[in-house]
């Protein structure tokens, strides 16, 4: 089949348009589409900031002074010393292929991790409906979409019924707009296109059937997804990542310029003062900090689904753990998930069979968005449905928050009461004193001489009572919905509401059949009786209320049920309410006030999606790091703007879609360990920092020192990136270390001021002993270069590797085990460092071997640094606690 990507299909009619496509309304066959899958590709828009294998490696040399020591090392060979230069080179290239082996294996790992939770697709193939992965869809495929949808192809709606798409992403309409059948003109803008849809977009409201035209990079999104900018708002990490680069940079530069116009100044050779002083600004650098960073975020979210949370976005995992504010709706969480519908009764609270039959009809015969509720009353039973035809629907949306039903069934004649009816039958018209189907008349049928239908509405009980004019009592009469009868239902719904109970409303009203029915025909109903839910506590739901407080983070319930239903949980759960907040009672609030109003509030109740993001905002500019769990199409707002946004599985599209975080399973438990882990992860990745900046520093503050009084460079350019690269290579195993449990019991964020008192205070405590050494090695030995060079580069490695064991923790070293892989592979390397001297490369590397008086004193030195070290540890964190 050609490509018709370019052909103007919003201009064409349905039956030209699956003639263009070569398919039908009951779609492709399974070979059709796995031979135009080969022709058009995946369906796929490639993610914004991604990179193949190519431009993972290149990017490893985007640091500046790194190019500049390739530069510089370069121009060192064309001078003559090419062995000096070739060794600078594979120790660079060396560092680059392990952290891009690093970087690009822990890519793949999340990879196939969010394969786990790829977006799934409703299509026709071979005529049935199946489920299969966005990404496999082609044109000419037909598609089923309902409320919650992301919609994963551009293309032509050939039905639909009350369907409502968010499109703001392309076009900038703040409100969703409705899609109809139709044709629009050629030459005509995105928003004028009322009869397409496209990728990236979401179904608001209502269903629809699409038939797939542009897939991938041939959808309007794709065509100019280079020029939108959709990267995701830089979070806490990626912000203190960045100003921490900034800090190192600025220390590189002037390291470098200083110590480069101190050794011209000295006449030394140019050459070398400026490959010595590249390579200190390089030393002073974490060269693995990329690798590192990804390696620990990668492990930390392999560990993270072992435990049920799949990570979609690696940096939001320091944020988890900075997580001390968690508001989450009841349902799922809190309680059971498994809503029941307990009883079905009228207006007078007895049990109705007939009210059940029609909130029955109304829930099987539904399209839209599948709902627990809905599930819960076919769950009940099934009553005798027979001779019943659905002729429309009127989709759930969350303005009107209502469904409603038409239908027509085979009823008996005008007079005739059903098998089971009690004083009338709703249906049958069979009303003693009057029929509710024709508003009490009596003697006969008003709609006599015409089609017979019936219109069913089941909602939120206020809604629902919003468009009823009269009410149904027991003794088969319709009565007005005076003020008596309201106040009557109102007592009623705050008495079950106590009990915990989720009350819905159910109305009906006799129409005449149409072809088409709309909002605007939801008025004057009948109001009929009451649906009683429950969805009892979690067992375990007050258990893990606590655990979550005592890891600091607080809980906040905000939940679109009643304030009577939410403070029944609450007490149920032994929740400590507090504060409460309604919905009518924000809507009153200023955003200011309500930034001052959220700090004491646990509980909002009766709120609407866009309340939902308001209190997110306002607990966010109050200085919390907010959490939000949802899973429905209206919490898309609230995961958007939340500092850590978590769905489940089981969630609408357009909820997973905006998460940062995928629970496999609905659970605060669950989150629990998602939290612990996430700390934990962040601890690791903050170990790293903290200890090579500040060694790092250290050798290279006291290398830039020597310089200035030694006749010669204290350690070859050579040398210095060496250092770098075995003292980094063990800390590759830092993310499987454990964690001191007081790093977990609270929230921790990025501290950039703590991260430079900590790299200047034990980088200047190793640079004290790095002098130290020095005087011992001129002063005590009269050591010359290349003895000089050799002793301070072994005792430099060991040095940094013993400060890895004891820097890793916050209590005497000893007292806290490491990793297996970080001791082994520390060990590792201190052996080969030792004997290194005695390799037969060594005089390549200018490294002789070291009189064994020499070695016993750096030992003697590495001690002493040991145990003063622990001491500035245990007062420099008391301080900072």
């Amino acid at each position: 089949m050609q490509n018709v990507t370019d052909y103007h299909y919003w201009s064409a009619t349905p039956a030209e348009a699956l003639a263009k496509l070569e398919t039908s309304q009951t779609g492709l066959t399974g070979d059709e589409a796995e031979s135009r899958a080969k022709q058009f590709g995946v369906n796929s828009i490639k993610a914004s900031g991604s990179s193949g294998p190519v431009l993972l490696f290149l990017s490893q040399f985007k640091n500046p002074i790194m190019i500049i020591l390739i530069v510089a090392t370069i121009i060192s060979g064309l001078t003559g010393d090419w062995t000096d230069a070739v060794i600078i080179l594979a120790i660079v290239f060396a560092s680059v292929i392990l952290s891009f082996i690093q970087e690009y294996s822990a890519n793949k790992a999340v990879e196939e991790l969010r394969s786990r939770i790829s977006q799934q697709t409703t299509v026709l193939r071979d005529g049935k409906q199946v489920q299969v992965p966005s990404s496999t869809l082609v044109p000419g495929d037909i598609v089923l979409l309902s409320a919650g949808s992301l919609i994963p192809a551009d293309g032509l709606v050939l039905e639909c019924n009350d369907f409502f798409v968010n499109q703001s992403i392309l076009t900038g309409e703040a409100l969703p707009v409705e899609k109809k059948l139709g044709e629009a003109a050629e030459v005509s803008t995105l928003a004028e296109r009322e009869n397409t849809v496209f990728t990236g977009t979401n179904v608001y409201s209502g269903s629809a059937t699409m038939l797939v035209v542009g897939t991938g990079q041939n959808t309007e999104f794709g065509k100019i997804a280079g020029q939108l900018n959709q990267k995701r708002p830089e979070n806490d990490f990626e912000r203190g990542i960045r100003h921490f680069g900034y800090m190192l940079t600025q220390i590189m530069l002037i390291l470098t310029i200083v110590v480069f116009a101190i050794n011209v100044l000295m006449q030394k050779p140019a050459i070398d003062s400026l490959l010595f002083s590249v390579a200190l600004a390089v030393g002073i650098t974490p060269q693995l900090l990329p690798a590192i960073i990804n390696v620990t975020l990668s492990y930390g979210s392999r560990t993270m689904a072992k435990a049920g949370v799949i990570v979609r976005h690696l940096t939001a995992i320091e944020n988890f753990g900075s997580m001390d504010v968690l508001c989450t709706d009841k349902t799922g969480t809190l309680t059971e998930g498994v809503v029941h519908l307990d009883d079905a009764v009228d207006i007078d609270a007895q049990t109705s069979d007939e009210i059940f039959r029609l909130a029955y009809l109304n829930a099987s015969l539904q399209t839209g968005l599948v709902n627990a509720l809905d599930q819960a009353i076919m769950a009940k039973g099934t009553p005798d449905t027979s001779g019943v035809t659905k002729l429309d629907e009127i989709p759930y949306d969350f303005t009107r928050k209502r469904l409603s039903i038409v239908v027509s069934e085979g009823a008996p004649a005008v007079g005739v009461q059903a098998e089971g009816a009690q004083g009338g039958d709703l249906l049958t018209g069979g009303a003693q004193g009057g029929d509710l189907l024709t508003g009490g008349a009596q003697g006969g049928d008003l709609l006599t001489g015409g089609a017979q239908a019936t219109m069913i509405t089941k909602g939120a009980l206020s809604h629902v009572l919003d468009i009823c004019s009269s009410a149904f009592v027991p003794t088969g009469m319709t009565v007005p919905l005076d003020d008596a009868i309201q106040d009557k239902i109102q007592k009623q719904f705050e008495a079950w509401s106590d009990q915990g109970y989720r009350v819905l409303g159910v109305a009906k009203k006799a129409v005449l059949a149409k072809e088409t029915f709309t909002i605007t025909d939801e008025t004057d109903m009948v109001f009929c009786g009451f649906l009683l839910f429950y969805d009892p506590p979690k067992t375990d739901a007050m258990e893990t209320i606590n655990d979550l407080a005592e890891l600091g983070v607080g809980l906040r319930i905000i939940t679109g049920d009643n304030k009577l239903v939410s403070l029944h949980t609450a007490k149920m759960l032994g929740l400590e309410v507090t504060g409460v907040l309604t919905g009518k009672e924000i809507l009153a609030l200023s955003n200011e006030a309500l930034i001052a109003a959220v700090a004491n509030v646990n509980i909002f109740a009766e709120v609407d999606p866009n309340q939902k993001e308001r209190i997110i905002l306002a607990l966010k500019k109050h200085g919390f790091v907010v959490g939000y769990m949802g899973d429905g199409i209206n919490d898309a707002p609230a995961l958007h703007v939340a500092d850590v946004s978590i769905s489940v599985n089981t969630a609408v599209d357009v909820a997973k879609e905006a998460a940062d975080f995928v629970l496999l399973e609905k659970s605060l438990n669950v989150l629990k360990r998602g939290i612990e882990l996430g700390r934990m992860t962040f601890a690791n990745t903050l170990k790293y920092i903290n200890i090579s900046t500040s060694s790092n520093f250290g050798n290279m503050f006291s290398m830039a020192g020597a310089s200035l009084f030694m006749p010669f460079l204290p350690l070859l350019p050579k040398q210095i990136l060496l250092i770098n690269f075995f003292s980094d290579f063990p800390s590759l195993t830092l993310a499987r270390d454990s964690v001191d449990e007081e790093m977990i019991q609270k929230p921790r964020r990025w501290d950039l001021h703590f991260i430079r008192n900590f790299m200047i205070t034990f980088g200047l405590i190793s640079s004290v002993f790095d002098y130290v050494t020095f005087a011992v090695l001129l002063l005590g030995f009269h050591v010359q270069e290349e003895a000089f060079q050799s002793s301070w580069f072994i005792v430099s490695i060991i040095t940094e590797l013993m400060m890895l064991l004891v820097m890793r923790t916050r209590k005497p070293f000893y007292k806290s085990k490491p990793a297996p892989a970080l001791l082994f592979s520390s060990l590792g390397v201190a052996i080969f460092t030792l004997i290194l001297p005695y390799m037969p490369f060594a005089g390549l590397l200018n490294i002789a071997p070291i009189e064994p008086a020499i070695m016993l004193s750096l030992f003697g030195i590495a001690i002493l640094y040991i145990v003063t070290t622990e001491i500035a540890k245990y007062f420099f964190y008391k301080k900072h606690d």
